[in-house]
C-alpha cells in the first residue's frame, strides 16, 4: 500500500469515493441491463429463457473489459473514479478478472456485500471486501491535479 496515496496526507483521493461508487454501480447496472436486453433480441428472444445466466455473463464481460481497458467501468469514469492496484498502477486484464470475480462472488452472497459496503464506508481508503483482498483502491481520478 506504500505506492498508493496516503489517506491521512492526501484525503482528496478518497473524498466521497463510497458515494461515487454507489452512483457508478447504478450507471453500470443500467448499462448491463441494456446490453443484456440487446443480447435477448439478438438471440431471437432465446436469451430470455436463460436471463439470469445471460445477465451474469454480460455483466462479467462488461466489467472485466472496461476495467482492463482504462482501470474503470463506464460508471466509474462517469463519476470520476478509477481503480488502482497495490502498486498504484492501472489494473491489467488479470487483475480486472480477479476484481470482477470478487465483486460477482460478493454480490451472490448478500452478507459479503453488506460487509463490503460497511468496509467502504468505514475504512480510510474506502476499500470494499474485494479491494481489501486484492490490495486495490478506487481513487478520485482528478485528485491532486
Amino acid at each position: 500500500m506504500a505506492h498508493l496515496p496516503d489517506p491521512a496526507h492526501q484525503p482528496e483521493f478518497y473524498a466521497t469515493v463510497p458515494t461515487k461508487r454507489f452512483f457508478a454501480w447504478i450507471f453500470d447496472t443500467v448499462v448491463i441491463l441494456l446490453l443484456s436486453l440487446i443480447a435477448v433480441v439478438l438471440t431471437a428472444f432465446v436469451g430470455a429463457f436463460v436471463w439470469p445466466v445471460l445477465y451474469l455473463v454480460v455483466g462479467f464481460i462488461y466489467r472485466t473489459a472496461t476495467i482492463a481497458n482504462g482501470s474503470a467501468t463506464w460508471g466509474m469514469r462517469f463519476v470520476g473514479l478509477e481503480l488502482r492496484n497495490a502498486w498504484g498502477q492501472r489494473m491489467d486484464a488479470g487483475q480486472a478478472i480477479a476484481h470482477t470475480a470478487g465483486y460477482t462472488i460478493s454480490m451472490a452472497i448478500p452478507v459479503l456485500q453488506v460487509i463490503s459496503v460497511i468496509m467502504m464506508l468505514t475504512s480510510s481508503r474506502a476499500q470494499g471486501l474485494t479491494d481489501a483482498v486484492l490490495g486495490t483502491v478506487a481513487l478520485n481520478r482528478r485528485a491532486g491535479r
